[in-house]
């Protein structure tokens, strides 16, 4: 299977985007195809073996459009965007140029036409400016060269069999361009059939300029919808300091290789992803995390490429170059998800789909109707013209799709990837969010929370203690020592620890060693009783001892004895803290109306201290890793629409399973890779904004498919002169032009208000 993106040339409305999805789809070997109408695109996924990109890239010349394979980002060299830069630049600029000359024409004609339109005699305007000659010499060219698109979209769309908004501005602004030429040719038959030979050369010019004036102003419009992928873009280093041989070498970011060791000084851009072999520092990772406090970096420590490098310099080996970076991958979602569809498009495709039929037939019966009531030809045009013209289904092909780019494009800026426009509509409609335990709603890191001593709480006898546990402890691989090991540094033990002689690790019980010729033993209760250690102790304090194991047991936390010389000396309490944040996520989402669930592997015990903590009512513990799917089943049953939210290889399957899943960007790339939504930052606030993201990007479609429909179905009847016979009123083709075009900006404009979206905290 292959994914590509394709960048697409020549559609003028949603129905060209429609024909173009139509023949992709028919090439064999094609699985799945969305274009975008918005961002001009079109996503592809196909079988390599059946097909490939030059028999696509057929079929959509075929279909009388044009296709570009858009370079992976990643891959791109600076000559491609260029490319992509002036292609954008020279249509912007042919627009600008007709523009002029339709704008110059039209105001010429609507000049000379203000008798003819108003009934009355205007001395100030010349009467050289009403000669059909004149009129006919200056809207020629505007017809054809400035309308030239429309004309050539029409006639693609016959050849095909299909109607669009091309063939209505065509036929619009054709018929009153055709018919003018009769009563400028033969002025004198008009005047023996009693008829004034009246001509609508503004008609055509006007129409076909202000549609030309929608289509540049959504052109600069669009041009801002994919800006988030822009600014993605533009946060890479253009350039690495990399080592080769025994120089230093400044290169351009695409010539560094995987393997090589790059330097990065303070104030510069990481130019890739890699890992810290020397120095430290504090990395800025905000653009890609969200993350607003700088992360503290030392050897061993991962850094993505794009991030800022705050304080100190350091030296780091590349493990991700190209199109695999973290940023390259994260533009490549974006692009993805702008070019998908969201379930409530579908409806606006249907609707475009038998609108213009259906907008033809109604203008057909408008020409009759009036033709036959009323004899007059030219009454029976302008209303045939109006509807043919106000009826164009721009702003219903441009709802939906604008307002995808702006809200995941806003999603990338707050440190959340959503997949496609699905996941993204699916969002505003949950119900239940599932937590996984471990790493989302803690830390994910055991630290020690509670430290007694048999000698009392003395200070120096604390530290003691501490030096001789952390020496013991700085030679075992396991998390609860690098626990205690960080622990006794943040009390101000210092590296290089006591030397350990005889040290020895005795699995699932604890560790020991020689330190200063004692006998140190750090490990299970258990362990400590076959040792023959006592642990039923009798004085006062060894006492409170037991006391304390009893409540920090109740609390959810592993407790570890310490012996020294085979006596009992004190206790260290060991928990997954929990996040900070965790407590008043939970409860934001409970004042949004959800029902918040953890899910774990853990004991029942452990699982409801943390749930208590956190504010979460319901708990699923003791879960194994392959029932996790099962229990979103089981809510899923209940009849809800479910969120899961996990970090592990192990909630893979559950983030498969659940309506929405939502993947920590600190885990793995296995559940990253099945969700729907990545929050990159790791901090569980993304839930919240992502919904809230959701809510304001269905609020946006709505509004914007609100505006489109309610303005064709108002625009039609008045346009095919309803309100004239009791009110005298008819819709002069130039207005319902003019309407039509700033339907179309409107709704761009509503779309781009999502730019706005702030995150709301309760």
């Amino acid at each position: 299977m292959e994914n590509q993106i394709l960048q697409l040339q020549g559609m003028s409305c949603a129905s060209c985007a429609a024909r173009v999805e139509k023949a992709i789809q028919a090439v064999p070997g094609v699985l799945e195809c969305n274009v975008n109408f918005g961002a001009e695109q079109a996503s592809i996924e196909f079988d390599q073996q059946q097909a490939n990109l030059e028999r696509i890239q057929q079929a959509v010349r075929d279909a009388g459009y044009q296709a570009f394979p858009v370079a992976q980002w990643g891959s791109k060299t600076p000559a491609d965007e260029d490319t992509e830069e002036q292609h954008r630049q020279a249509e912007a600029q042919d627009l600008r140029r007709k523009l002029i000359l339709g704008g110059i024409v039209s105001a010429i004609l609507i000049v000379g036409g203000l008798p003819m339109m108003t009934g009355i005699e205007m001395s100030a305007i010349p009467m050289w400016l009403h000669n059909a000659w004149l009129q006919l010499v200056v809207t020629t060219p505007v017809v054809f060269w400035v309308g030239q698109s429309f004309f050539v979209g029409a006639w693609k769309a016959a050849k095909h069999k299909t109607a669009d908004m091309n063939t209505l501005v065509a036929l619009g602004t054709g018929a009153a361009y055709i018919y003018s030429l009769f009563p400028t040719f033969f002025p004198g038959w008009f005047r023996e059939q009693g008829l004034t030979p009246d001509v609508y050369y503004e008609t055509a010019a006007v129409v076909i300029t202000l549609v030309l004036l929608g289509r540049f102003l959504e052109h600069r419009a669009k041009k801002q919808t994919s800006l988030a992928i822009r600014k993605l873009m533009g946060m890479q280093a253009q350039t690495a300091r990399v080592i080769r041989g025994d120089r230093e070498q400044e290169i351009p970011i695409e010539a560094v290789q995987l393997g090589e060791i790059i330097i990065v000084r303070p104030g510069e851009k990481i130019p890739v992803d890699g890992e810290v072999i020397s120095g430290s520092s504090a990395v800025d990772e905000a653009m890609v995390t969200g993350e607003s406090i700088p992360i503290e970096k030392q050897p061993g420590d991962e850094v993505i490429g794009a991030t800022i490098n705050k304080t100190g310099s350091f030296r780091f080996q590349a493990t991700r170059i190209g199109q695999d970076t973290t940023l390259a991958q994260i533009v490549q979602l974006v692009q993805q998800a702008q070019g998908s569809k969201a379930p409530i498009q579908q409806v606006a495709d249907q609707v475009t789909s038998w609108f213009v039929p259906a907008v033809m037939a109604i203008a057909i019966i408008t020409f009759i109707t009036w033709f036959v009531v009323t004899q007059n030809l030219a009454l029976a045009l302008i209303t045939t013209v109006g509807v043919l013209v106000i009826a164009c289904p721009c702003a219903l092909g441009l709802a939906t799709p604008t307002a995808v780019m702006v809200g995941t494009g806003k999603g990338a800026e707050n440190g959340i990837l959503i997949k496609d426009a699905e996941s993204l509509e699916l969002a505003h409609k949950l119900q239940t969010i599932v937590l996984d335990k471990t790493g989302t709603i803690t830390a994910g890191k055991p630290t020690v929370t509670d430290f007694v001593t048999v000698r009392g709480t003395a200070n120096s006898n604390e530290l003691k203690l501490l030096r001789l546990i952390a020496a013991v402890e700085n030679n075992s691989e396991h998390p609860l020592a690098d626990a205690v090991v960080r622990y006794a540094q943040n009390q101000g033990i210092e590296l290089p620890f006591l030397e350990v002689v005889n040290f020895d690790a005795i699995a699932g019980s604890g560790v020991q060693g020689e330190v200063s010729d004692r006998v140190v033993q750090i490990g299970t209760k258990r362990w400590f009783e076959e040792s023959q250690i006592k642990t039923n102790l009798l004085t006062k304090a060894q006492t409170q001892l037991t006391n304390h194991e009893q409540e920090w047991e109740a609390d959810g936390k592993t407790v570890v004895w310490i012996a020294i010389d085979g006596e009992v000396e004190g206790l260290l309490g060991i928990a997954d803290t929990i996040k900070s944040s965790s407590p008043q996520v939970v409860q934001q989402l409970r004042d949004m109306g959800l029902e918040v669930v953890m899910l774990t592997g853990d004991n029942q015990k452990t699982a409801d201290a943390i749930a208590s903590l956190a504010g979460i009512r319901r708990v699923f513990a003791q879960v194994r890793p392959d029932r996790k799917a099962e229990v979103i089943k089981e809510l899923q049953q209940e009849g809800k629409i479910v969120a899961m939210v996990g970090d592990g290889i192990n909630d893979a399957p559950a983030l498969a399973q659940a309506d929405v899943g939502m993947a920590i960007g600190t885990g793995t790339d296995v559940a990253i890779a099945a969700s729907d939504i990545t929050l990159i930052s790791g901090d569980l606030q993304g839930i919240v904004t992502a919904i809230q993201l959701s809510r304001a990007t269905l609020r946006n479609i709505r509004s914007n498919l609100f505006f489109a429909f309610i303005y064709n179905v108002a625009g039609i009847p008045i346009a095919a002169g309803v309100l004239y016979p009791i009110l005298g009123l008819l819709l002069n083709p130039i207005i319902a032009g003019a309407a039509m075009a700033f339907s179309s900006v409107s709704v761009v404009l509503n779309a781009l208000r999502l730019r706005g979206f702030k995150v709301s905290h309760h």
